[in-house]
This record gives C-alpha cells, sequence and structure tokens, in this order.
C-alpha cells in the first residue's frame, strides 16, 4: 500500500508545483512586454469607457464602438501581423476615469481605447500613442441660464467627471478671482451631464468634444449650449503600460500611418461629422486646427 501512497503523494507535489508556475509563466510575460502576454495567452483586452460618445461608449447592443475602438481594432491587426498570429481574441474591459489608469498598471487592460488626456504627470505610470484628438476645456449649460463666461459661475454650482483634470483646470483659471462655486462629481459624463439637465448643476466642465456628444444625446439638444473661454488645450491619446518600448513602436507605426495615409481623418469625420449608432445622431464636431496638426505632425509628448 506504501507505493500507491507515494504515487498520490508525488501527484499532488507535481501538481501544487505547476499551479505555482502558472503565475510566474504569466509574470514573465508580463515583463516580455504586451506583445509577449497576447503571444502567451491568444488574446489582448481593450479598456472602453461606456459613455464618451463618439470616441467609446456601448451601442445599442451594449456592444463598445467608437473612433478611439477603431484605433485599437486596427493596432490589433498590426499585433496579429507582428506575432504571426493569424487570431487573437479581442476581450473588453469597463474602465472609468478613476479606475483607467490602475487597470492599465496591474494588466488587466492591455491597451485603453477611451478619451484619456496625455498628461506628462500621468507618464510616470503609463505610456500614450501619438495624439488621436486635441481639444478645448470648456463648459456645458442651459442655453437659458446666462451663463457665459468663468466669472458667470460665481455661487453656481459645477459639475465634472470623477477622475478628469476639469476641476483642477478650473480652480487654476481662478487663481486671485476669489470664485466660489459649488462642486458635483459625476461618476461618468452622463451622469455628469443629466445633473445639469436636471438643474442640480448649473455647468459641467469638460473637453468640448465630449460635451458636444451629450449635447447631441440630449433629448432636446438646442436647450444647451457650450460656451466660456478655453481652459485649456488638451490632447487625448490611446493609454498602455509603460517601459515596453516594443509595444509603444508598434502603437506609433500604426497610429502615424493612420494620420499619413489619410485614414485617421476618415475615421473622424464617420464618427464626429455622420450619424452614428445607435440612434444615429451625428454629433456635428468638425475637425479642428488643432487635431489636424496632431495629425500633421504625430506626437506623444503630453501636456
Amino acid at each position: 500500500m506504501a507505493l500507491p501512497c507515494l504515487s498520490i503523494v508525488a501527484r499532488r507535489a507535481s501538481l501544487v508545483a505547476m499551479l505555482a508556475v502558472l503565475p510566474l509563466a504569466a509574470a514573465h510575460a508580463q515583463d516580455g512586454g504586451t506583445l509577449a502576454k497576447v503571444k502567451a495567452s491568444g488574446s489582448i483586452t481593450l479598456g472602453y469607457r461606456e459613455a464618451s460618445f463618439g470616441f467609446s461608449y456601448l451601442d445599442g447592443n451594449t456592444k463598445p464602438v467608437g473612433y478611439s475602438i477603431e484605433i485599437c481594432k486596427r493596432i490589433v491587426d498590426a499585433v496579429k501581423t507582428e506575432l504571426k498570429m493569424p487570431a487573437v481574441e479581442i476581450r473588453y474591459q469597463a474602465v472609468t476615469s478613476a479606475n483607467r489608469i490602475p487597470l492599465v498598471t496591474n494588466g488587466t487592460v492591455d491597451i485603453e481605447c477611451g478619451s484619456t488626456t496625455n498628461l506628462v504627470e500621468r507618464q510616470k505610470q503609463v505610456a500614450f500613442s501619438p495624439d488621436i484628438f486635441r481639444y478645448n476645456v470648456r463648459m456645458l449649460v442651459k442655453a437659458d441660464s446666462g451663463i457665459k463666461s468663468i466669472a458667470d459661475l460665481q455661487g453656481k454650482t459645477v459639475v465634472t467627471t470623477t477622475g478628469t483634470t476639469s476641476f483642477r483646470l478650473l480652480r487654476d483659471a481662478d487663481k486671485g478671482k476669489n470664485l466660489e462655486v459649488n462642486t458635483l462629481a459625476g461618476k461618468d459624463h452622463t451622469d455628469s451631464f443629466l445633473l445639469v439637465e436636471s438643474g442640480r448643476a448649473q455647468a459641467f466642465v469638460l473637453d468640448d468634444i465630449l460635451l458636444a456628444g451629450q449635447m447631441a444625446n440630449a433629448r432636446n439638444p438646442k436647450d444647451f449650449v457650450i460656451t466660456g473661454e478655453s481652459l485649456r488645450t488638451e490632447n487625448q491619446s490611446l493609454m498602455f503600460r509603460k517601459d515596453d518600448p516594443a509595444f509603444k513602436a508598434l502603437v506609433d507605426r500604426v497610429v502615424g500611418g493612420m494620420m499619413k495615409s489619410g485614414e485617421m481623418e476618415k475615421l473622424y469625420n464617420q464618427w464626429f461629422m455622420s450619424p452614428i449608432p445607435p440612434k444615429g445622431i451625428n454629433i456635428n464636431y468638425p475637425l479642428n486646427a488643432e487635431t489636424k496638426d496632431a495629425f500633421a505632425n504625430p506626437s506623444s509628448k503630453g501636456i
């Protein structure tokens, strides 16, 4: 009877050893960068936003769609070519302004395909593609509110989305002016917009292109306007793990190539100048001069 018992013990020991190796294998794939991780797993995880209309949001079938999603799909195609893999499974992971960076840095998300500002301070934690859009931070208000500038916010309630830079920019713009406002934070852009629509907040401060998307999806878009001076010109990019030169080079090559070929502008027109799902709404936001410059001179420098 001793021999079978030893056999059972040996098998158990072998199983324990094998299970112990699995996380190590995953760690080694991670250490080898995103391409090694994809090669080992056969899949890549794209982070998406649920309500960044035009860029990254859910359609009528709760499927992630948008300008940023389409760019990421081009990157996945390049990954398949690079790794000589006929198929790579695309997995999706919802992210918010608050958790997007942690989900990238901990390996849950391989590339975030949303509406994230490329900030130099964020580059301490993550890496970015060349800018896929440049915009101005302004505010959305009701058309009959009488609010036309930052000074008009005195005593008002202002909302922006948790994890964005908008409140900080508003405070910076107000240095020395003693502007007193009440602040609210929405869990996502739609939540923030609803606070203005319901009258709980008088202004929603955010990227003007994202404000335009919210306004286009409102029950009565003409009830709202985007107004006020620009708090800052910012840049949106795709976000992924830092210290991964091979993946960074691939992303830069794909994004830069799309800009040079004119495909990026066509994609932009598809999502911001044409009817989009699920309601066939046209955000109608023409390509601005800042974004044209980004396409002509690709850069991931950050601000």
